[in-house]
Order: C-alpha cells, then sequence, then structure tokens
C-alpha cells in the first residue's frame, strides 16, 4: 500500500471522514501541531468556549507532535512550531506528505524536510482569488507566489475556484488533482432522516449556520426576509458570536422572526437542518468554500449562496439545487430565497443527492492516493 504522510495544525472536524476513509486505501499517518483548547476555540470566534461533541480522532492513524512555540495557536504563522517534524518524515519513508497550505511554520518544516528526504510534497487549500486583498498585497502575491509553489510537487484543489487560483499563480495544470471540500454525506444524511421535528404548520425556516461575525454578513439575511412577500417565515441562527446583539436588535426593528439557537455542536447539526427548508450563507470572499453548504445537501437542504462563496461554482446550481445573489444585495437576495422556496420539493432532493455525491470523502481519498501514486512513482524513477 501506498504511504502517506498528512500534517494539519489541530484535529479538524472537517478532516476525520478524509482521514477515515484514507485510512482504508492507503497507510496513513496523521500529525497534528497543536492541541486546541476550549478557550481558543471561542476566540477563534465561535464566541463560546467548547470542545467537539465527536470522535475526531478515531478510525486512522495520528499522532500530536510537540508544539515549541512560545505562544502556540493556529491563527498566527509561528503559533505551530513543530521541528520534530523532521523526524517523523525521516522515519516514515512516506511515497508521499500532504499539507493543507503555507500559512503556518510547522508546514514549511514539513516541507523542508521532504525535500531533504526526497519525498514529494502535496498541498490542498482552498484559496480563491475573490478574498478581498488591497492592491499592495495583491501585487506583493504575485511577485512571491510563483516561486512559493515551485516547493510543491503536487496540487490538491478542491473545487472550480481554488484550481483558478493555483492556475493564476503559475501551478501546473498537470500537477492538479481534484480532491473535493467534501463532509460525511451518509452520515448527515442517515441523521437528518432520523431526526424528530417540531415545525410550526406552515411557517418557512430559513436557516444560517456558522458564527455570527461580519464577514459572513449574517444582517443581510434578516434584512432580505422582511422584504419577502412570504409572510410566514422565519429565520433561525445556528451559531454564536459578537454580531448576536446587534442581529437581535434588527429583528425586532424589522419584525422578523428569529430563533437564535446558539452555538450547535456537530452531533445536533443534523437535525438542525432536517427542520428548515433553505439555508443562506451571505458572506463575502473570505468564506473561502462553506462547508456547511455541503453538509445542508446532504441533509436534503438546497441552498443560497453569495457570489462570493467559494463553493457557489461548484455546488449551486441556479433553479435546481439553490441560487446566488450579488454580496451585499439585499432586494436580490430576497428574490434568490424566494425561488428557492418556490422550487419543486419532489425533485430538490434527488437533485442534491446527486450534487454531493461528486464532492464525497471518497472521491477526494482516492485522488490523495492517485496523486500519491504517480509523485512517488516519478519519485522513484530520479
Amino acid at each position: 500500500m501506498v504511504r502517506i504522510g498528512f500534517l494539519i495544525s489541530h484535529p479538524i472536524q472537517y478532516y476525520t471522514p478524509i482521514f477515515r476513509a484514507l485510512a482504508k486505501q492507503c497507510d496513513l499517518t496523521v500529525f497534528f501541531a497543536h492541541r486546541q483548547t476550549a478557550e481558543q476555540q471561542a476566540r477563534a470566534g465561535f464566541g463560546v468556549a467548547f470542545d467537539w461533541d465527536v470522535g475526531l480522532l478515531s478510525g486512522y492513524d495520528s499522532r500530536f507532535l510537540v508544539n515549541v512555540a512560545r505562544q502556540p495557536s493556529t491563527d498566527r504563522f509561528a503559533g505551530c512550531d513543530t521541528p520534530g517534524i523532521a523526524d517523523e518524515i525521516f522515519r516514515g519513508k512516506f511515497d508521499a506528505f500532504v499539507v493543507p497550505g503555507w500559512a503556518l511554520r510547522c508546514y514549511w518544516q514539513a516541507v523542508r524536510a521532504c525535500r531533504r528526504n526526497r519525498v514529494p510534497v502535496l498541498v490542498r487549500g482552498d484559496s480563491q482569488l475573490g478574498t478581498p486583498r488591497n492592491k499592495f498585497i495583491r501585487a506583493a502575491k504575485s511577485l512571491a507566489f510563483s516561486h512559493l509553489l515551485r516547493h510543491f510537487d503536487g496540487f490538491l484543489y478542491v473545487g472550480k475556484r481554488s484550481r483558478d487560483y493555483l492556475l493564476h499563480y503559475g501551478a501546473p495544470a498537470d500537477r492538479m488533482f481534484f480532491a473535493p471540500h467534501c463532509v460525511d454525506n451518509a452520515a448527515f444524511a442517515a441523521a437528518s432522516a432520523a431526526a424528530p421535528v417540531s415545525r410550526h404548520p406552515g411557517r418557512r425556516r430559513i436557516l444560517f449556520v456558522g458564527k455570527l461575525i461580519a464577514r459572513k454578513h449574517p444582517a443581510d439575511l434578516l434584512h432580505a426576509v422582511a422584504r419577502l412577500r412570504e409572510p410566514a417565515a422565519e429565520v433561525a441562527f445556528a451559531g454564536s458570536g459578537e454580531l448576536e446583539p446587534e442581529l437581535r436588535q434588527i429583528a425586532a426593528g424589522t419584525s422578523v422572526r428569529a430563533d437564535f439557537m446558539g452555538f450547535v455542536n456537530q452531533s445536533r447539526l443534523p437535525a438542525v437542518y432536517a427542520a428548515a427548508d433553505l439555508l443562506v450563507l451571505p458572506s463575502d470572499g473570505r468564506e473561502t468554500w462553506g462547508l456547511v453548504v455541503n453538509e445542508a445537501m446532504a441533509c436534503g437542504l438546497p441552498a443560497v449562496v453569495s457570489d462570493q462563496v467559494g463553493c457557489g461554482p461548484d455546488l449551486v446550481d441556479e433553479g435546481s439545487t439553490g441560487a446566488i445573489f450579488p454580496l451585499g444585495d439585499i432586494a436580490g437576495l430576497a428574490t434568490a430565497i424566494e425561488a428557492v422556496l418556490a422550487l419543486d420539493a419532489d425533485h430538490v432532493p434527488r437533485r442534491l443527492a446527486a450534487k454531493v455525491a461528486l464532492y464525497s470523502p471518497a472521491r477526494t481519498t482516492s485522488a490523495i492516493v492517485h496523486a500519491a501514486m504517480i509523485l512517488g512513482r516519478e519519485e522513484r524513477r530520479k
């Protein structure tokens, strides 16, 4: 079996199904650079301290590295400093190694170790060109990134916009492999179908899932719902964050029914999706993907997203699986919501199932193994 190493900053709920599926196809070792505390989760924008209520470490071989950073964290370059990854890569005899980006010191420590040990290194990220940047940063990136990308042997892109991003900065097309962003579709679908649902008869429930922070534009949803011709509509916010007091004021001022559910842990999310008619994600371009859209669609829920949300070109087909509106266009958002609520309820679940089947852990892991085999074979020929 091909032997693959994988380094990420800390246990992340969205990576767990990928690692479990990958462990069935290859000899996998996952390394974590940091142990995230409940308090650090709160500081990351969730608004409350918590631990995930689903197992993140079972089903695959993993180990925590020693993080020697003075201020250990995942939100600053120097916050993950793990020189021990060099010995792990030397001893591991990997056919290929994967990192999810280049924004942390530990990732570059791994890249350098791979170079010394002639281990092909793949990068899998979701950056997109639509992320807001001033012109000076854009100019600096254009100069630096063509050199930066040369340190990687292969590129695992998660969707259309991440592929465009890599091509823009000079990644060779023949070194790119489609390893899509995904969730455990089967688990979400089963849990959603089994969830007891209690709903107000005749009321349409429009759902927002995520941190209540500025870049996700949750207030736009309240203003849009206030414009709907559908009088029996309510908004549910599954999430917490600094904007909650402001959102409560807007809801009261616009007379929009709003259910502030607070932070909802992973095991409870399928029931939240099951109780809704539609997911809305009005974020700006810093929403480089939006995995809540994958979750919602796996539960049979269509989505309305802004034209800056990264997953839009991949997951949202107008008039079929949802709708796309211009960022910040409240009237456009209201129109999109009404259009999706009017879709044929008999056909939407089938279309959603077909769509998320293309964005699955099985497809992602197959791409990673395929890329590792190709690059490993090339390295052995040198």
